[in-house]
């Protein structure tokens, strides 16, 4: 008998529409897979960097706690409904140089991840650039495969 391909899939949620479709094709491929999920939330708060003089860094980041706590909730009921073994962590980056992509990247390693599941909202060309991509920078990282999950 050959070895599950997937045994455990990283799921990184953000709490928009494009992470809902992710979170119901890991919850689905898991189901077939009989794989765990492990959901991940990074907070970011470092995010609006060029505007730090007139945020509180920690007043925000317990706001993207808060989101967090409500986008993996998504996420719980999600494997419930389908009988997926799972868990779900928040994650915070470790600094202004520090990327959302590096920290998935971290937990990916920590949780010995086959499989990285991901959505994206597909912007290209100067958005893209203005914004980053949190997509793009994860694929250029990862040591393992990454699903991504058009918006």
């Amino acid at each position: 008998m050959t070895k599950p391909v997937y045994r455990k899939i990283l799921l990184a949620v953000d709490g928009g529409d494009s992470a809902r479709r992710a979170i119901r094709e890991a919850v689905a491929l898991a189901a077939l897979a009989h794989a765990c999920v492990h959901a991940v939330y990074v907070v970011h708060k470092w995010g609006l960097a060029p505007y730090s003089g007139y945020f509180d860094p920690d007043a925000l980041g317990k706001v993207l706690n808060e989101d967090g706590r409500l986008a993996l909730e998504e996420v719980r009921r999600a494997m419930a409904d389908h009988e997926v073994l799972g868990s779900v962590e928040i994650c915070e980056t470790l600094g202004k140089s520090d990327s959302i992509a590096e920290c998935l990247q971290r937990c990916a390693k920590m949780q010995e991840a086959d499989l990285i599941v991901m959505g994206t909202h597909g912007r290209h060309g100067v958005s893209r650039a203005v914004l980053g991509s949190v997509a793009e920078g994860l694929l250029r990282l990862s040591s393992c495969p990454v699903l991504v999950v058009h918006g």
